[in-house]
């Protein structure tokens, strides 16, 4: 079984996930039911600490509460007795038969947690791969001219070409968006039909700042970091990289007007190098950064990917764009 932690995690993906000897949730609850020192426990079976989690087995102690024989028994007491942070803490404990999901929030950000057991892996790839992946970079191997991608997922769509046959994806997962009003109300990720990822940064800078001004916040920061004459992608993300803070748009460097040659105006904006935690790997139709923010905050993630990267690795494209999209996999 897995436990998923997305929060501020120091793992480039802001998560941490953990593999679990037990079989099912309920056996993983029923095998810590009792202990003296729930806080301890968590941190050594799950790798450090969960936010809230340790308040179902503390009101175990205080009221004496009876070990779960069901799934039905254990979700009636984490829905009375697990403590959880929120507008609509009703629906924000969610138990099926093979996975939990939580919502909360450490009145900083939202945070979500899941068990997942080894049937729910087997069954909703699609769902949950990019939950359950934890190793930094994704794969960058990619499918042949021709292939074809599904997402079958919601996104929003920003339209730079004729129509054609491929799309590019955009998922950037953030603190705080302009787009939503807590990081875990997704907006969901952008497509760009018609393109593959070699040819999105010169369609980007193509357009005037009447249209994209229209545009969802992500892609207007995308243009922005896209210099005058670039051909590639590549530059634009290395230069996230490199800004400073965790605003939704860190610097206002989204209001950028098409022709500003993002180096040679707003110099201050951007360091010489990135920190050196941050990670970037840039490959034909794939691109990623891991942009490293702070000891708090941790990182955040921008993926652009192609539909050639996608039929490649369904399950994990599929997956990411859920969730760019809820922090519940089973909701989309």
């Amino acid at each position: 079984m897995y436990f998923v932690c997305r929060w501020r995690e120091e793992s480039p993906f802001s998560k941490r996930v953990v593999t679990l000897p037990d079989a099912t949730v309920l056996d993983w609850f029923r095998r810590g039911w009792e202990h003296d020192d729930p806080e301890a426990w968590i941190d050594s079976e799950l790798g450090g600490n969960v936010y809230g989690l340790e308040s179902i087995f503390e009101e175990v102690r205080k009221r004496n509460l009876p070990r779960p024989e069901s799934v039905d028994e254990l979700r009636e007491l984490l829905n009375e007795h697990l403590w959880v942070e929120g507008d609509d803490d009703a629906s924000f404990i969610r138990l099926g038969e093979h996975a939990l999901r939580v919502r909360t929030d450490d009145d900083e950000v939202d945070l979500a947690y899941y068990f997942v057991d080894d049937v729910a892996a087997a069954a909703s790839p699609d769902r949950l791969a990019f939950l359950l992946h934890d190793t930094w970079p994704l794969p960058a191997s990619s499918a042949a001219p021709g292939a074809v991608f599904d997402h079958g997922v919601p996104v929003r769509t920003v339209r730079l070409a004729p129509p054609g046959p491929e799309s590019v994806f955009s998922a950037r997962l953030c603190w705080q968006s302009p787009d939503t009003t807590r990081n875990l109300d997704l907006a969901g990720a952008i497509v760009f039909p018609s393109l593959t990822l070699p040819d999105l940064s010169a369609h980007l800078r193509g357009v005037d700042d009447t249209a994209a001004h229209r545009w969802p916040h992500d892609a207007r920061l995308l243009r922005a970091l896209v210099a005058p004459g670039e051909n590639d992608v590549g530059p634009a993300l290395e230069r996230y990289a490199r800004l400073p803070g965790y605003a939704p748009s860190p610097a206002g460097i989204d209001r950028a007007p098409a022709h500003a040659p993002i180096l040679g105006e707003m110099p201050e904006l951007l360091p010489a190098e990135p920190p050196t935690e941050s990670l970037i790997r840039l490959d034909p139709h794939i691109a990623q950064v891991a942009r490293y923010i702070d000891g708090f905050f941790g990182f955040d993630q921008w993926f652009l990917f192609d539909t050639r990267w996608a039929a490649a690795h369904p399950d994990l494209a599929r997956s990411l764009l859920r969730y760019a999209a809820h922090w519940d996999p089973y909701e989309t």
